[in-house]
């Protein structure tokens, strides 16, 4: 059993320099966005498959998929085209995230405001790429949503070149519990990725749902469903998670929210047998400042083997500050 509190780490996340063209009715908007970071937090040290914050790190805003360039992540310019019946398609070029168009949710994904655990940030069974170079559609009618997207990856863990490509389709309901997103996800990438005896290199493929629901004023839930082909060598098969959210309204604090979350990961086709992820967090909400107390258990199991060291298992606490402006 582990019990290990975060170190110190100090991240800036410059979000969102937004610049309409068009003052009432945005039709072009450019974007860009820059992160910065000192140190690594548990990610360089933890024991653990999964990363206990999903956030961008030292590491990650440096050499950014070994394209030379740093603290840069996104940067792009969108033109959106307005019809008749009221449906728009937005079309999107230059330095682009995939999660900003694949596998939302609406209290399982941002990890400066919402759970800090990969497992409830997005699924790793559609190995979605950030911060390179792409093109989006993005297509709204009333309830309906299509967004589709391809990027090209300067490298991968193994140092290659690849691409991407996925689609994800939603709909937004409105029911006499309040809103709610279902989500259907594909994505897939060229063969750049080794096998699990490494003498061939194939491509993924992952597929999914993504489900939030509010069931009344106070209380929402989260599903996530996942799975991915094992041609290549991949440490999860499926992922399954589930949470709810709490608005702090129901107790007099409606900029608070509580969240609870569990995720179970299937083992792929190297030597995890699965891996249970459980998080809860507190958000105090102060115009725009949030402070977080953040509590995970993690466990893996790796195939055949029984030792403590390399099946651990043990409790994370931390705490976590966020300014948004």
């Amino acid at each position: 059993m582990r019990i290990i509190v975060y170190p110190l780490v100090i991240a800036l996340l410059l979000t969102s320099l937004a610049l309409p063209v068009q003052a009432y009715k945005v039709n072009e908007q450019f974007f860009i966005k820059f992160g910065f970071a000192a140190d690594n937090g548990l990610n360089k040290v933890s024991p653990w498959v999964l990363s206990p914050w999903a956030a961008d790190l030292e590491d990650n805003v440096k050499d950014i998929n070994g394209r030379s360039r740093d603290y840069l992540l996104a940067a792009w310019y969108r033109h959106t085209f307005s019809f008749a019946n009221n449906s728009t398609l937005g079309a999107t070029l230059g330095i682009l995230d995939s999660t900003d168009y694949l596998d939302a949710n609406e209290y399982a994904n941002d990890e400066y405001t919402q759970f800090m655990n990969e497992a409830f940030v997005n699924s790793g069974s559609y190995s979605l790429p950030s911060y390179d170079r792409g093109a989006a559609l993005e297509w709204t009618s009333g309830p309906w949503s299509v967004n589709a997207l391809g990027m090209n990856i300067g490298e991968n863990d193994n140092g290659n070149n690849y691409n991407f490509w996925g689609i994800q389709t939603g709909y937004h309901a409105d029911t006499g519990s309040g809103t709610g997103n279902y989500r259907i996800i594909l994505g897939g990438t060229s063969s750049a990725f080794p096998n699990p005896s490494g003498t061939d290199e194939e491509s993924l493929l992952g597929w999914g749902l993504s489900f939030d629901q509010e069931i009344n004023a106070v209380m929402a839930a989260f599903l996530r469903f996942a799975w991915q082909r094992a041609d290549a060598a991949v440490d999860y098969k499926a992922h399954y998670s589930a949470g709810l959210n709490f608005n702090g309204s129901g107790w007099g604090r409606p900029a608070d929210n509580i969240g609870v979350g569990y995720a179970y990961f299937a083992g792929g086709n190297l030597d995890i047998e699965n891996s249970h992820v459980f998080e809860a967090y507190y958000r105090l909400g102060f115009n725009d400042l949030g402070l977080t107390a953040d509590i995970q258990y993690m466990k893996d199991r790796r195939t055949g083997i029984d030792s403590v060291q390399d099946n651990p298992a043990g409790w994370i606490f931390g705490l976590r500050a966020d300014i948004e402006f």
